[in-house]
């Protein structure tokens, strides 16, 4: 990802536009239903990975959108920084290609990402398995280090939402359960309703 003098400041993740260099190809565990190498990225796939067909409706008629810091909070009593909605395909694929860096040998550990294909046992929560995320949205102050994201690790059509959560134990960055399924949270925010 790239944010500026942020980056230089442990890989923030952050709601920038700033472009960031493109997620490199990296080997999925066999026996995935997901698509390597050039036919990775269709025009509704970020990272090999597809996004949820509600989201892809939700972007195409602009309701998906924030619901504002009181709705989220209400869905979310746990998570306490504001965070913004990543508007588009786009953007999703930009800041998730932070995934990658922040997954590496030094970042892994302090932000419990791995990557699933390179680890001894399978990777669980309370750690993110970077290989099967994707960002939905992110810290809307630099330098928060918190993120929401799809995990497919329970169900690639209809993954769960899972949240960094650095305010429970502040001494320990892990990852929880937001919503069991995509669609779960996004009715919970009430963005079938518009």
């Amino acid at each position: 990802m790239d944010n500026g003098p942020a980056d230089q400041q442990g890989g923030r993740v952050t709601a920038s536009d700033a472009p960031a260099p493109p997620a490199a190809d990296t080997d999925l565990p066999t026996g995935t239903d997901v698509p390597t190498g050039a036919d990775r990225e269709g025009p509704g796939t970020v990272r090999g990975l597809p996004l949820p067909q509600l989201l892809l409706d939700l972007i195409a008629d602009g309701r998906w959108r924030h619901p504002g810091d009181a709705a989220l909070a209400e869905a979310l009593p746990w998570f306490a920084d504001p965070v913004e909605f990543l508007p588009d395909v786009a953007a999703v694929r930009r800041q998730s290609a932070s995934l990658d860096d922040l997954s590496d040998e030094e970042l892994g550990p302090l932000f419990r990402q791995a990557r699933g294909s390179t680890a001894d046992e399978p990777v669980e929560l309370p750690w993110l398995d970077a290989e099967r995320a994707v960002l939905i949205a992110v810290a809307r102050t630099a330098g928060d280090d918190t993120a929401l994201a799809l995990d497919y690790r329970t169900d690639p059509a209809d993954p769960r939402v899972v949240g960094s959560d650095i305010w429970t134990n502040p001494r320990e960055y892990t990852w929880r359960i937001a919503a069991p399924t995509f669609t779960a949270f996004a009715t919970a925010l009430g963005l079938l309703e518009q």
